[in-house]
């Protein structure tokens, strides 16, 4: 017996495209994965469905409506979605397809009211930090991100190459420049897409982009 659409989506677990939701009972909170998959790389969200990956189906309309509601009031700005009801073996569905953002940042409120931009990593919504945020702001700009590297930004590529990460207060310590210039000059190469931002051990650490072409 062939398996539904939605059973061989759930196989694949939880990962960086993809989320379940057992239900949805907090419009704000729901809001948070939706901006976080648009700021990223687009994803998906299966509602109805538990962390183990059973279909408990959603319960009721109320739901649908919360969901609505999370779109259109608590995403800033507004993100795009597809919702999409099916029917798994006499159980309700929703799956949720977020697309990538062409207005990075999005944001949502956090618990506290607080407008933040979430990203996803891994199976992860994480806060996302002042220099990503600036970098979306920037690649956004109508004045195009066109740059010359100069001896700052290659010192940084290399030392990258050399040792695979860095932190915000190494890359300044050990280029004895400010903090404000460290940041500038990080955000100017995630901006080309040279380096990104990654999580390790409760720090924000900063590596190469596609090592393995440069």
């Amino acid at each position: 017996m062939k398996k539904h659409y939605i059973e061989q989506l759930i196989e694949e677990g939880e990962h960086q495209q993809q989320d379940f939701k057992f239900a949805i009972n907090d419009a704000k909170k729901i809001a948070r994965s939706l901006v976080a998959f648009a700021n990223t790389e687009g994803g998906r969200l299966l509602i109805g469905v538990k962390d183990n990956g059973k279909i408990a189906g959603v319960r009721s309309e109320e739901e649908i409506h919360m969901l609505e509601a999370a779109i259109e009031l608590y995403t800033r700005p507004k993100i795009k979605a597809v919702v999409k009801p099916w029917n798994v073996h006499g159980k309700s569905v929703i799956e949720v397809t977020i697309l990538p953002g062409k207005s990075k940042p999005y944001y949502a409120p956090d618990e506290h009211n607080c407008w933040k931009a979430y990203l996803r990593k891994g199976d992860t919504n994480i806060i996302a930090n002042e220099l990503v945020v600036e970098s979306w702001k920037r690649k956004r700009s109508q004045k195009g991100i066109l740059m010359k590297l100069n001896k700052e930004h290659q010192d940084l590529i290399n030392f990258l190459k050399e040792h695979g990460e860095i932190t915000l207060m190494r890359y300044s310590r050990i280029a004895k420049i400010s903090s404000d210039e460290a940041k500038k000059i990080l955000i100017d190469l995630m901006v080309l897409d040279i380096i990104e931002y990654a999580s390790k051990d409760n720090r924000t650490i900063y590596v190469l982009k596609n090592l393995q072409n440069r």
